[in-house]
């Protein structure tokens, strides 16, 4: 009877044993499903996703006013046309820009209502601060947004899905100009661009001065290198 309760008793624990094995591998399973379903998810591009030398540029807009006109005197005189993410409320404050931006022929995506952290709002949040932008980039040019570029590069599981069902791809970039920086000078930011070129690229800049003057540079680098400067809507199917 004593050798029968050792027994069970130790099959007893074995059970337990390969239970929590099994509960800790379902967890670590569901999380790293999570992480890939989150960060390396298809609805969210890094780069585009046809493999041709065509090289889109993407210029996020919350502040930075006085060197977008000269940004699109570059972009007139080299015949490119490239896609501006804009905040709602920067978009409200600038009619006039906006509608100069689109009417030289330039994307318009939605960066958000507001430049905060997407990653740490609800679903309901994300979802009211792109639909806000949206709402407003159609009052006042007419066409709704379909790309999505989270300030900051932040978002979650809960941005993603707030976007797709607005219908909006979730953009990132493949070259970041880290333009925004104190330090980055008109030739990094160049290097930078230049460096990491490679077919579908999402090229990540801001209006500021050492941008502009990098622009032409970079512009005249990649087209020597053979590629084709455009939107993101021109690097994804």
């Amino acid at each position: 009877m004593q050798i029968y309760y050792i027994k069970y008793k130790t099959i007893y624990k074995l059970l337990i044993i390969v239970v929590l094995v099994l509960l800790i591998l379902s967890i670590a399973l569901t999380y790293k499903n999570k992480a890939i379903n989150t960060f390396k998810n298809d609805d969210v591009y890094y780069k585009g996703n046809i493999d041709k030398e065509v090289i889109a540029f993407t210029c996020n807009v919350d502040w930075g006013n006085e060197y977008i006109k000269p940004m699109l005197k570059i972009f007139k005189e080299n015949s490119i046309k490239i896609t501006f993410f804009v905040t709602g409320r920067w978009a409200e404050k600038n009619e006039k820009l906006i509608k100069l931006i689109y009417n030289e022929g330039h994307e318009i995506g939605n960066h958000g209502y507001l430049h905060r952290d997407y990653s740490k709002l609800s679903y309901e949040l994300n979802k009211k601060e792109i639909l806000k932008t949206q709402q407003i980039v159609k009052d006042i040019l007419g066409v709704k947004t379909k790309y999505f570029a989270p300030p900051a590069g932040a978002y979650s599981d809960k941005t993603v899905r707030a976007a797709k069902d607005l219908n909006h791809e979730v953009i990132m970039w493949s070259i970041d100009t880290i333009d925004w920086r104190k330090d980055s000078t008109k030739d990094k930011i160049i290097n930078r661009v230049i460096s990491k070129a490679h077919n579908s690229a999402i090229v990540l800049m801001h209006p500021k001065k050492e941008t502009v003057k990098a622009l032409p540079i970079i512009i005249n680098k990649l087209k020597e290198k053979g590629y084709k400067v455009g939107r993101v809507s021109d690097i994804i199917k």
